[in-house]
């Protein structure tokens, strides 16, 4: 992956990051800060199960700042780096919940190959997520593969970085200028 950014940072002094490239379009950025921060807020699926989604992505899509990165409520859930630590390639045999799996292989589903999400799948997922927890978890994980291709398209992944606990987007101990995370 690339750590040579490919943008400047519009914002004087700040290296080129997420959210400095971003401020190059401020009413986009603005925009997508109220979605993704929407996203967050809802309260169709937990933060848990939206978390899980998002580190399957980031190990998929093998984005450096996104593997890194860990949001303050899915912490505040239970959501501990040894649970995290199973979402690997062999969660299935994992000793995640149902529930955990199957969100996992619907995540697989839409950033690798989208007829893995069977009707079987589709049907348990409904009813145990309903319509608009189905809706949600779609669109996030949607999210969550553009936005880790972005920042390695755009070279803006660190050399290294440890874990790092953050603000939940859209959440008041979030503030705009952190990076969101893919």
């Amino acid at each position: 992956m690339s750590t040579v950014p490919r943008v400047p940072s519009a914002v004087p002094g700040q290296p080129p990051a997420f959210h400095t490239v971003l401020a190059h379009a401020p009413a986009i950025q603005q925009r997508f800060a109220d979605l993704y921060g929407a996203f967050w807020m809802d309260s169709a699926l937990s933060q848990r199960d939206k978390e899980i989604a998002r580190i399957r992505n980031a190990r998929v899509t093998a984005c450096g700042f996104c593997r890194q990165v860990r949001f303050s409520l899915a912490r505040e859930e239970g959501l501990d780096e040894a649970t995290l630590d199973l979402v690997t390639d062999a969660y299935l045999d994992a000793p995640l919940s149902p529930r955990e799996k199957r969100i996992l292989q619907f995540t697989d589903a839409i950033i690798g190959d989208p007829s893995r999400a069977d009707p079987a799948l589709g049907a348990a997922l409904r009813d145990e997520l309903g319509d608009a927890g189905l809706a949600e978890l779609t669109l996030g994980v949607g999210l969550f593969l553009g936005l880790a291709k972005v920042l390695i398209t755009l070279g803006l992944e660190p050399e290294e970085m440890p874990v790092t606990i953050l603000p939940t987007p859209g959440s008041a101990a979030y503030r705009p200028q952190a990076a969101p995370a893919g």
